[in-house]
């Protein structure tokens, strides 16, 4: 069977997938060179393989830093495997509910490779109101949803996320310590919910809370 399976192989379509999730750990993009690098992949296949990707828009390449990152395309892809599983069809309702209780922006989000992503929001009824641009990464240490997740997660998982994360400072309301930030986990799981109290813009105070069904 071993034999029959690599018949069927297409190394250069596993390059290109393992250039895709390797890409997906870095925002700020790669250079050809770091890709070829970390990947082991020949320079010739690694700048094929790289521009094809750029030309099909799956990639954006930055001219002034000679770096390549994932496009919004991804994120279009992403959206429809949720919506063969009817997660925003199932998630939508209680969001404009919940809304319509609290007059305030509801949103919704899942866990990324790294950070949060937000998925979808019913948007605030007040003249003024918060909102998100869906696919947006949002921290774990300094949001309400991402405390909300992370204080639930099993250890192991949390632990991957924890070595992620560089805790960075937005003032001086945000925690900046992985002591800080387990103490404030304990607190939500004891709450049940948690907060952002202005941790990453001031005057923005948001609430949050896992959904387990």
């Amino acid at each position: 069977m071993e034999n029959q399976d690599s018949n069927y192989k297409v190394p250069n379509l596993e390059k290109g997938l393992a250039v895709l999730e390797y890409l997906s750990y870095s925002f700020k993009g790669k250079t050809l060179q770091e890709v070829k690098e970390d990947l082991e992949i020949s320079q010739t296949t690694t700048y094929r393989i790289l521009n094809t990707m750029v030309r099909l828009e799956y990639l954006i390449y930055d001219e002034d830093s000679r770096r390549y990152k994932l496009s919004r395309k991804l994120l279009t892809l992403g959206f429809r495997a949720l919506n063969e599983h009817q997660l925003l069809e199932t998630v939508y309702p209680h969001l404009r509910n919940l809304r319509d209780c609290v007059k305030e922006t509801v949103c919704f989000g899942v866990m990324g490779e790294e950070k949060g992503i937000f998925i979808d929001q019913a948007q605030g009824l007040h003249a003024f109101s918060f909102t998100l641009s869906p696919g947006k990464p949002f921290e774990l240490h300094c949001s309400a949803p991402g405390k909300a997740i992370m204080a639930y997660l099993p250890n192991n998982v949390r632990d991957r996320y924890l070595s992620y994360m560089d805790f960075k400072q937005y003032n001086e309301r945000t925690i900046t310590s992985r002591e800080d930030y387990l103490k404030e986990l304990e607190e939500v799981l004891q709450k049940g919910y948690a907060m952002d109290n202005e941790e990453e813009l001031s005057g923005v105070i948001c609430i949050g809370a896992p959904i387990f069904n």
